[in-house]
């Protein structure tokens, strides 16, 4: 029994954190070419590692006390139809997810939007729009460099500056905005009978002033005024004065993830003959293999392999920021809100996944043809 519980967690594990297997699978395989040395600690970009911790846990404080769903509901308190709470549940995950990752808004607006549509007896619309929040996630926070993890690591391996960034990356982002409007649009109106929000309290204003302070720390680190072990330093000494079991919320998998990755690319980059082929198939394909890499082991590890043999930025943020359209694996905050979806009451997977597919693949062709035009 003690055998079968084992193997059953091991492929539980696996099952939950695949893209870690195998990044873990990838750098142990590299060691037997690039026996372990003292290189190996140049492989890993410190300043990216403490970015994501460090935003994870600010984004976990301000989850914790309820900003975000407080929000919501402010946003919703006098919406009197159809097209209008569609335009608003889309635009809080398009908006929210620049600033709070796309992971964490659809984490807090997806469960939010389950309620609110079931109350105003709107049922019907609950597929349709978690889709089309999962897309605008995806699609918003791409816009910023702490959107979401690819663009953060993106972002300083390049060291682009935050104009470049948003230069690069605002006229996708326009785009996407206008297709999810006319998306939610083309479904036209009914009236709403007026559904009663849960209350919810006002963020204890002591912890919203100290998370608020802390994201802008995070973001001078993000803007290099502020070097990252202070940054580092302020966010661990802070966290464990006012609430340090957010501590316990940060994702450290992910952070292993990267570090896999580092590895695996560090060991082939040192292998003369695998870096060269790899760079001759990649270079001026950055859009198409970003894409379609992302598909397979999802967007975040496709950034990280695929910066290791291109210089073109540019291409390699919008193959992997459109990637994440397409699949349900293309980016994991798609998984979490299938997850997130099935779990509400008559959920019907089967009509989700129908759903969901056909809106990623219209939404990436249309993308992917722009992205071809603007490159």
């Amino acid at each position: 029994m003690k055998k079968e519980r084992c193997f059953s967690r091991i492929v539980s594990f696996i099952k939950k954190e695949t893209v870690l297997c195998i990044a873990a699978l990838l750098a142990a395989g590299s060691m037997f070419f690039v026996p372990p040395d003292a290189g190996y600690l140049d492989y890993p970009d410190y300043r990216v590692l403490a970015l994501l911790f460090g935003l994870m846990l600010v984004i976990a404080g301000l989850q914790d006390i309820g900003l975000f769903r407080y929000l919501g509901c402010r946003f919703l308190g006098s919406i009197r139809n159809t097209k209008d709470l569609g335009l608003v549940l889309v635009a809080l995950c398009f908006f929210g997810s620049m600033f709070i990752t796309n992971d964490v808004a659809l984490i807090t607006f997806v469960p939010f939007s389950v309620m609110v549509l079931t109350m105003a007896g709107q049922s019907q619309m609950l597929i349709p729009v978690v889709v089309l929040q999962t897309i605008a996630a995806n699609l918003g926070s791409m816009l910023t460099p702490v959107g979401n993890p690819q663009n953060l690591y993106l972002y300083t391996v390049y060291e682009l500056s935050m104009g470049t960034f948003l230069g690069y990356m605002l006229p996708l982002a326009a785009l996407a905005l206008v297709l999810l409007a006319a998306a939610v649009l083309l479904r036209g109106k009914e009236s709403l009978t007026e559904a009663q929000l849960e209350k919810v309290q006002i963020p204890d204003r002591r912890k919203l002033a100290v998370y608020s302070i802390l994201f802008l720390v995070c973001l001078a680190c993000v803007l290099r005024v502020l070097p990252w072990p202070v940054m580092l330093a302020v966010l661990a000494a802070a966290v464990f004065c006012t609430d340090r079991k957010l501590f316990g919320r940060v994702d450290y998998f992910l952070l292993l993830t990267f570090v896999c990755f580092f590895l695996f690319i560090g060991n082939v980059g040192r292998i003369p003959a695998v870096s060269s082929l790899l760079r001759e198939l990649i270079a001026g394909r950055e859009l198409p293999a970003g894409v379609a890499l992302s598909q397979v082991i999802s967007n975040v590890p496709a950034a990280i392999l695929l910066s290791g043999f291109t210089d073109n930025a540019k291409a390699l943020l919008y193959g992997v920021n459109i990637g994440g359209l397409g699949t349900l694996i293309a980016s994991l905050a798609s998984v979490i809100s299938y997850r997130l979806y099935g779990n509400s009451e008559g959920a019907g997977k089967g009509a989700y996944l129908k759903t969901f597919t056909l809106y990623n693949l219209v939404f990436l062709a249309l993308l992917y043809f722009a992205a071809s035009l603007l490159l």
